[in-house]
């Protein structure tokens, strides 16, 4: 029941999870497409007052160049969108905010002086003016240049700080918070898993605090390339401790927030030959996952958020918080673990009600461990 408002946002991860660059550049020329047709209509609506107080007409049919607007909209964001995806998986993903927004800003440079180019010696000089009988002077191509470079420029940090914002909260996060969906406190159903490195205090010592910062962004860095396919949503990072939800019903479907865990590991292993490299260690995480009743509240002023409250948070952490004692490294609730299908790749192992520090009643714990003989 609580879970329809947010079909937009089950739907854009699912979408964007499917066909990532698909959304990315998607996004990028639906954004200069309506860039475009805005500034046409700036343009265009110039000339008719200059026109008017003149009594020259100097406007001419809108239709075409709604038309010129979209085409050249399309061009510009599959060339930016596809370059900037591009390059933020091989060398955007290292840089700082501010030289990404630079980086970005010259490409965008370099594809407006393309299109200028191509709009005025093939498109007006072959196809426009043979046709109107009008001729443009250098002087006049240069204002226009300057027009749109000033434009685009602005665009270009308009559209880099909204990836930005989409990034920080996710596919299909930004339009329901602009409408004001989490303004007021709303109830979900949510799964929350808890991951915490193992054996960080004695890693910390090894690599001395610089070291293990390093050792712990890259190891969020890998995390964060499994979320989207497993419709994860990070929902804080705690010292080297992530948090990470789910719809109740995305995570429970084909298993999604069980089989993230195994996928994390999968991608650690993938890359241990860098980490152990560079650090001497394989990165191995605990984890504690549990479901059920959260609020979702937008909150703060000076640094903005939504935050989830709720015992289900409070239990989540606790399962895992006994991860060391048992010497387990996945810890599921009961209570979820009966919702997940049934996979004969999961080895599962109960461990009994466990009374958990702060809880009053006793919570079912699973382990869970990824069946190596029927997975091979």
């Amino acid at each position: 029941m609580t879970s329809k408002p947010f079909t937009y946002t089950t739907r854009a991860q699912a979408y964007t999870a499917k066909f990532p660059v698909l959304t990315y550049v998607g996004t990028q020329t639906n954004f200069w497409i309506v860039a475009n047709i805005l500034v046409a209509l700036i343009l265009h609506f110039n000339s008719l007052i200059i026109g008017d107080a003149t009594g020259i007409p100097l406007a001419g049919p809108l239709g075409p160049l709604m038309l010129v607007s979209v085409v050249f909209g399309i061009i510009y964001g599959v060339t930016l969108g596809l370059t900037s995806y591009y390059l933020d998986k091989k060398f955007f993903r290292s840089q700082a905010l501010g030289r990404l927004i630079v980086l970005k800003a010259l490409i965008s440079l370099g594809t407006l002086i393309l299109i200028l180019v191509i709009m005025r010696f093939v498109l007006f000089n072959v196809l426009i003016a043979p046709t109107l009988k009008i001729t443009m002077s250098d002087r006049s191509w240069g204002y226009l240049f300057y027009l749109l470079l000033i434009y685009y420029s602005f665009m270009t940090f308009l559209i880099s700080f909204i990836n930005q914002v989409n990034k920080k909260y996710g596919p299909g996060v930004l339009i329901p918070l602009l409408l004001g969906r989490y303004r007021n406190p709303k109830e979900e159903e949510r799964i929350f898993m808890f991951m915490d490195l193992k054996s960080s205090t004695t890693t910390a010592e090894a690599l001395g605090h610089l070291r293990y910062s390093s050792f712990i962004r890259d190891c969020f860095m890998d995390i964060n390339q499994v979320l989207l396919p497993f419709r994860a949503q990070v929902y804080q990072y705690v010292g080297d401790e992530i948090v990470v939800t789910w719809m109740e019903e995305e995570g429970i479907k084909n298993n999604f927030c069980v089989d993230f865990y195994f996928a994390c590991q999968m991608q650690f292993r993938d890359r241990a030959e860098y980490y152990k490299t560079t650090f001497g260690f394989l990165p191995d995480f605990k984890a504690g996952l549990h479901s059920g009743k959260v609020t979702a509240v937008e909150i703060g002023e000076v640094k903005r958020d939504i935050a989830y409250h709720g015992d289900t948070l409070n239990t989540a952490a606790r399962i895992q918080s006994v991860c060391n004692e048992y010497k387990k490294s996945f810890l599921v609730s009961e209570y979820l673990f009966a919702k997940l299908e049934a996979n004969e790749n999961m080895k599962a192992e109960p461990l009994g009600t466990l009374l958990l520090k702060g809880k009053t009643e006793k919570v079912g714990v699973v382990s869970l461990e990824w069946n190596h003989v029927h997975a091979s």
